[in-house]
């Protein structure tokens, strides 16, 4: 495979744009992120991202594992699921629906992860949801949503009901099913879910062990709330997500480079 250029991942093969090649191969690198920090499983959840300029976006082929995904791999899909590239895997429809549910709501929103872990799903199926006891959670509960568990996501007009339960936020707890978080860039979408992961599972460490539990004042958790909104949300100092740039030499430092093929 010929190369017309050399873009940020290295060398550009020459039937894809700069701007295409550098989406497949920043996404390929957060299924591989995702596989290493073992919220995989099997083929059964997603991330996609929108391809610079249009109104496609890129999804995992359904029958690779995360850790086999490649950058020239991802299938591109239009807003109807049509696959826009020859694979010879399908797409998972359920897939489908929850993420273009996000990319066609809005052009700002052009990364999706979503995951089924055990923390996740554990409190996802708690009817109180991510409680406010730790600092990891009351600097997210500002953007926290709750999407009601309808089956399968096979119904298209379900989207609309994932829109709006979504709202202004980047996290969703799909209940009695798993996490979802939302992004401008993939990097956005990956640190959204690194710390929506690590507050479920401090979540269920701390329900685990049958001691009286210290909430912090109300008082306390409200400000903190409020901070974290500050410091995460558009414009705040802890929203650059400068840590996408170190993911990538992680995956180096691991010996994970084949994801950039």
């Amino acid at each position: 495979m010929s190369t017309a250029s050399i873009g940020k991942h290295g060398p550009v093969p020459d039937n894809y744009s700069a701007e295409e090649w550098q989406a497949r191969c920043d996404l390929a690198a957060c299924y591989r992120l995702v596989d290493h920090y073992g919220w995989s499983d099997l083929f059964g959840t997603h991330i996609s991202l929108r391809v610079p300029g249009t109104d496609h976006f890129l999804l995992n082929p359904y029958g690779m594992l995360f850790g086999e995904i490649t950058a020239s791999s991802l299938v591109k899909v239009d807003q109807d699921g049509n696959m826009l590239t020859e694979s010879e895997y399908p797409i998972n429809p359920a897939g489908f629906t929850i993420h273009s549910a996000v990319h066609m709501s809005s052009h700002e929103m052009n990364a999706v992860l979503h995951t089924h872990t055990r923390a996740g799903n554990a409190v996802a199926c708690m009817k109180e949801g991510l409680l406010p006891y730790h600092q990891k959670a009351l600097t997210l509960l500002g953007f926290v949503g709750y999407h009601d568990y309808e089956s399968v996501a096979l119904d298209h007009d379900e989207r609309a009901r994932i829109v709006e339960s979504l709202g202004g936020g980047n996290i969703l707890v799909l209940r009695n099913h798993g996490l979802l978080t939302v992004g401008e860039t993939i990097g956005e979408a990956f640190f959204w879910m690194y710390r929506m992961e690590a507050a479920c599972q401090y979540q269920v460490d701390m329900l685990s062990q049958n001691r009286e539990l210290q909430p912090p004042s109300k008082e306390v958790q409200d400000y903190t709330i409020a901070l974290g909104k500050k410091l995460f949300g558009k414009g705040g100092s802890a929203a650059k997500n400068m840590q996408w740039p170190a993911m990538i030499r992680k995956l180096e430092r691991e010996g994970i480079d084949d994801w950039r093929q």
